[in-house]
């Protein structure tokens, strides 16, 4: 009843509205008509133009439907999102359902990543390295400056989506000054066919010392704007994005105080370092696009949550990569407490830099047989990529002008031009989804890296749901060695050497049981020419080494889920031993254990409440040589190792999932802070807020 007496007040309102208006035949603000009307004369004779009258009933109706509009039914949510990635459009077409769960929502950090943790300088985006031994899986020509790759975007780390509304996603992490992320996606199809979106990453960090050091500030800034744009009879793609990464990281050298968490101290923010005026600056920019084309009969295969992968039977595909990466070390001020082994151009002045622009081409061509029921199939991968590279290094330098006056200037140390040309191929053949072969080749056929390979193989046997799957994979690689190691000019270090490639071959077995939430894996290594950074002892002097003798090396993981009733534990353990432990500085045991406690509060917020506790066995810690790039073997320091936790509430709330987490919770317990690095002390206790929110709309 309330709602018709609100129908005829609205209709009594508009009916008095219309007599109103009818006594100003104009506007006061518009006397010669409105916009556009000037000069027009409005013919009342004009049946063509006159709106036929409503009875009361139409306008009930009209008002009526007008009134229902403001509770519109469709509720946006994230089953209108679509999401796959360059990986996943490799031999097919596949969309997945957006991931919008909370599991791992705490783990934000790309150095505490339970399967693959990171030893670090200290805080969020300084320099890093793998804790566990995670061999590089590529060949061909490689600068050797990787300890800020884990902050960086890349082509591969995108994904595509195909969207009914638009998308937006906000995140923020911060934990006060010491640590902030902050994260913005936006996504939204232009027509059915084309998807366009873009990503923006930014990290903050002054760290836990000398804060009042404007220059000893991160600073990491992650741009890129994507696209994907599908044909209407599904046979053409390309993606495509543009990037930009600003990496800013500081190289402190380390604080003073070697024994901080002996003698401790009143105010951590204003410990001394050895460097005040050092960091590293890394830029990247580039385009990539890859496009590729299904000839002949096309299959579909329908997935659940409705979802349709596209399988071709003959394929074509190009990419090209163009990117410019330029890596700069700058430091000012004298050496005061001996950083750096030597100088060779200012001693109190660096300003390294090695600009290095790839252009890649790469060809394929992929053939399909399979059943009609499409569930054999056998597959057959031809390829080519050719690899073009322009590097040069500068230095700072006092020279004289013209005038004959001193002037410091950048002065071009090296430069090279080259091509790699590589062939591939790919043979696999699938049975049932019960049995899978595959097969992979990569040999460099022409060019200054001629002779690098990398042969790898699988074998998938899986039995019913409760059975799990096996897979066995071996690969054999041989890998020319980064410039660094060779040819290298810089204020600090100067290399020039010849050393053999590196050779590494592996086997694996691993077990899947996704019914028993098991997951194991076993593999060996067996490392030739193993090449790596070490001093002389007691020294700073790093230096590339190639050690003469092979390495073994067993690496073993287990990882395991259990439930009762509302309660959940999450485990996952490595061991890991070589024969040349002292050489491969990693630790012999981690352990990643998440013990956590679901419910359900308010009837609307579903949250986890638990802890996550990280614990490695000790181990012979690396050092950092600043100017340099590089973790390496310096004095045989080994520090105790005592179990890292953190307490978490975590949970969802509608298109919001969010977390609170008092990190290192345990500092002080066991002991007052911890190293993984030789003279760099890792972070204190904290508190961390985070939020993701997601707009559909």
């Amino acid at each position: 009843m309330s709602d018709k007496i609100k129908y005829i007040l609205l209709l009594l309102a508009c009916v008095f509205a219309q007599a109103a208006f009818a006594q100003s035949p104009t506007n006061p603000n518009y006397p010669n008509g409105y916009p556009g009307q000037q000069n027009q004369r409005i013919n009342t004779n004009d049946t063509s133009s006159r709106k036929k009258d409503l009875t009361v009933d139409q306008q009930l109706d009209s008002l009526r439907k007008k009134q229902d509009k403001k509770h519109d039914t469709v509720v946006f949510n994230s089953k209108f999102i679509k999401v796959t990635n360059e990986r996943l459009l490799r031999d097919s077409t596949q969309l997945l359902p957006l991931d919008t769960g909370i599991v791992n929502f705490e783990n934000y950090s790309p150095l505490y990543q339970p399967r693959s943790p990171k030893i670090s300088l200290g805080n969020l985006g300084t320099a890093e390295r793998s804790l566990l031994f995670e061999p590089s899986h590529t060949i061909g020509f490689d600068a050797g400056l990787h300890e800020l790759d884990a902050y960086m975007l890349n082509p591969e780390n995108l994904n595509y989506y195909r969207t009914r509304v638009p998308y937006t996603q906000l995140y923020l992490v911060t934990g006060a000054l010491k640590e902030q992320v902050f994260k913005v996606l936006h996504t939204q199809n232009v027509n059915p066919r084309l998807n366009v979106g873009f990503n923006a990453n930014f990290i903050g960090s002054q760290g836990f010392y000398s804060k009042q050091l404007l220059g000893q500030n991160v600073s990491d800034v992650n741009v890129a704007g994507f696209a994907w744009y599908e044909s209407k009879n599904k046979r053409y793609n390309v993606l495509g994005n543009l990037m930009y990464n600003n990496l800013k990281a500081p190289t402190t050298g380390s604080i003073l105080n070697d024994s901080i968490y002996v003698t401790g101290s009143i105010d951590k923010t204003s410990e001394p370092v050895r460097l005040a005026n050092a960091y590293e600056n890394w830029k990247q920019s580039g385009i990539y696009i890859k496009q590729f084309y299904y000839i002949g009969h096309i299959d579909s295969v329908k997935r659940g949550s409705g979802s349709t992968n596209i399988l071709p039977t003959q394929r074509i595909s190009y990419t090209m990569n163009y990117s410019t990466r330029k890596y700069d070390f700058l430091e000012n001020g004298a050496d005061t407490y001996s950083v750096f082994p030597d100088y060779y151009y200012s001693s109190s002045r660096s300003r390294d830099s090695l600009t290095v622009t790839h252009l890649q081409n790469d060809f394929s061509y992929s053939f399909y047989l399979r059943s009609k029921n499409i569930k054999n199939e056998v597959k057959l991968d031809l390829g080519l990529t050719q690899d073009y590279y322009n590097y040069s290094q500068y230095v700072s330098d006092t020279t004289l002008n013209q005038y004959g006056i001193k002037v410091v200037q950048p002065l071009k140390v090296q430069q090279a031009a080259f091509q790699d040309i590589t062939l591939k191929a790919r043979f696999s053949y699938r049975f049932s989804d019960r049995i899978g072969l595959e097969g992979n080749f990569n040999q460099i056929a022409a060019g200054r890296d001629f002779g690098d390979f990398l042969y790898d193989a699988k074998v998938l046997l899986a039995g019913n749901d409760k059975a799990g799957k096996i897979i066995f994979e071996g690969y054999s690689q041989s890998s020319s060695p980064p410039l660094v190691y060779t040819d290298w000019i810089s204020n600090h270090f100067i290399f020039h050497n010849k050393f053999n490639n590196q050779k590494t071959n592996s086997v694996s077995f691993n077990y899947i049981n996704i019914p028993l939430k098991l997951d194991l894996k076993a593999e060996y290594f067996l490392i030739t020419d193993y090449l790596y950074f070490a001093a002389q002892t007691g020294g700073i002097d790093a230096q590339p080494v190639q050690l003469s003798s092979p390495i073994n090396l067993l690496k073993v993981s287990v990882g395991k889920s259990l439930a009762w009733r509302r309660w959940h534990l999450d485990e996952f353990l490595v061991y890991q031993k070589s024969d040349y432990q002292t050489t491969l500085r990693t630790p012999q045991f981690y352990t990643y254990t998440s013990v956590y406690y679901k419910m359900l509060l308010f009837n609307v917020l579903y949250s986890n409440i638990g802890m996550d506790v990280r614990y490695n066995s000790q181990y012979v810690a690396p050092s950092y040589a600043t100017g340099l790039g590089q973790f390496y073997n310096g004095p045989n320091v080994t520090f105790s190792s005592y179990p890292i936790a953190s307490v978490f509430f975590k949970g969802t709330l509608e298109h919001t999932n969010f977390f609170i987490m008092y990190d290192y919770a345990n500092q002080g317990l066991f002991s007052p802070g911890f190293y993984t690095v030789n003279r760099y002390p890792q972070m204190d206790h904290l508190l961390k807020i985070g939020v993701s929110w997601a707009f559909y709309n």
